[in-house]
């Protein structure tokens, strides 16, 4: 079992997430391009509000930290939707399929139900990507419908679904 801990995101960990932003295995899903620099990451991080929650994941390896994953949940702004936020993710292409994903999204969704009372988070994700969907519907995602055409990968337009899950209590 891998050991790692999920913790509230720092500056400093801005070379991290740019290299898994330009990551083959990362960037095609999730809007990445293999120009972008460290310096968006860390103005990204930089401007982050109060409606702004980001986590990320964080191995040691001789003796070094090392960020691997990062999720962002974003409670939308308008006093009208308050009451949802959207959802971005990523794991390293070298850490996939060893329960970072789920760690990061449980955080959120901790936040999410008993902190800020959200009763909609909301996410897309590209119609391909099996493993991601499947994570999703684990954690209670249902899937709203598809957006057409609705993102450019490896020169083709590509349909993603609108996935959302609601608490209400």
């Amino acid at each position: 079992m891998l050991d790692f801990k999920v913790r509230p995101v720092k500056v400093e960990d801005a070379v991290f997430i740019n290299e898994m932003r330009r990551m083959d295995g990362v960037r095609e899903n999730i809007l990445g391009i293999c120009s972008e620099r460290a310096t968006r990451s860390e103005d990204f991080i930089r401007g982050l509000s109060e409606n702004d929650h980001v986590f990320v994941a964080e191995v040691e390896e001789n003796g070094l930290r090392k960020v691997v994953g990062m999720i962002s949940m974003t409670v939308n702004r308008n006093m009208r939707v308050r009451h949802s936020a959207g959802i971005g993710i990523m794991v390293h292409a070298g850490y996939q399929g060893k329960g970072i994903g789920t760690a990061l999204f449980n955080q959120v969704i901790d936040l999410a139900d008993n902190w800020l009372m959200l009763a909609r988070l909301e996410l897309s994700v590209f119609v391909d990507n099996d493993r991601a969907v499947k994570l999703y519907q684990a954690l209670g995602f249902q899937i709203e419908g598809t957006k057409k055409y609705a993102a450019v990968r490896n020169g083709k337009y590509e349909d993603e679904y609108m996935m959302a899950r609601y608490h209400i209590s």
